[in-house]
């Protein structure tokens, strides 16, 4: 599952996307309206888990633009405030369930998954791209008939790159989603994982390929699509 988290308060963000990341959800994460809104209108998430009260925009306008634009992801509101009319007007404005601060993070959980089963969404125990299928339980990963077992970063990269696919990440991205912002690790870190993702791509006879596109990062493909 693919998350979009909008809030400002950087303790809970940090949080959040941690329990997210425990539970083997890929999370995003935007700390004003406006920049939520941009990654929202540009790629397709499960559930967007929207903040009220944010810098530039607020909750209630970004949902509203979403919905203008046609986006139906499913959107979990979060407010400090426990008032009625705040309720009303956000899911009036298009958003899908409502919670108020502070919250049960198990509570949250479940209405996410209840909110991904709501636009069809089967909650997966493995994600799979061209001839590849990866367990999320194991990080097996399987293509034409053979396996082989990846270590977690490897694992947490090749999700990466296939919820992103068709996009170039670039290896400052990368860097970020993996291992944080706090982390002393750098780009010749991408490099190595990349490096030991393709080496068993390459055992696997695999036909998706992860390209290096100079000066800007890197893509994950079919060999058709090359």
């Amino acid at each position: 599952m693919t998350i979009l988290l909008v809030e400002d308060e950087d303790r809970l963000a940090a949080a959040l996307i941690e329990l997210f990341h425990a539970e083997k959800y890929l999370a995003d994460h935007a700390d004003n309206g406006e920049d939520g809104l941009y990654a929202a209108l540009q790629k397709d998430y499960d559930v967007i888990v929207l903040d009220v009260m944010l810098p530039k925009m607020d909750g209630f306008a970004v949902v509203h633009a979403l919905r203008r634009a046609g986006k139906k992801t499913p959107v979990l509101m979060l407010t400090a405030r426990d008032e009625i009319r705040d309720k009303i007007e956000g899911l009036d404005q298009g958003a899908d369930d409502y919670m108020t601060k502070p919250f049960v993070p198990e509570e949250l959980l479940a209405r996410v998954r209840a909110l991904s089963r709501r636009q069809g969404e089967v909650l997966l125990d493995e994600l799979r791209f061209g001839d590849l299928c990866l367990s999320l339980a194991t990080n097996e990963l399987n293509a034409k008939g053979q396996s082989v077992r990846l270590a977690y970063k490897e694992a947490e990269l090749l999700k990466l790159l296939i919820a992103n696919k068709g996009v170039i990440l670039s290896k400052e991205t990368i860097l970020r989603k993996l291992w944080g912002d706090e982390s002393d690790a750098v780009e010749n870190n991408v490099e190595a994982y990349v490096s030991f993702l393709r080496k068993k791509l390459g055992f696997l006879q695999s036909s998706v390929r992860i390209q290096a596109i100079r000066r800007q990062g890197y893509l994950l493909l079919e060999e058709e699509a090359l």
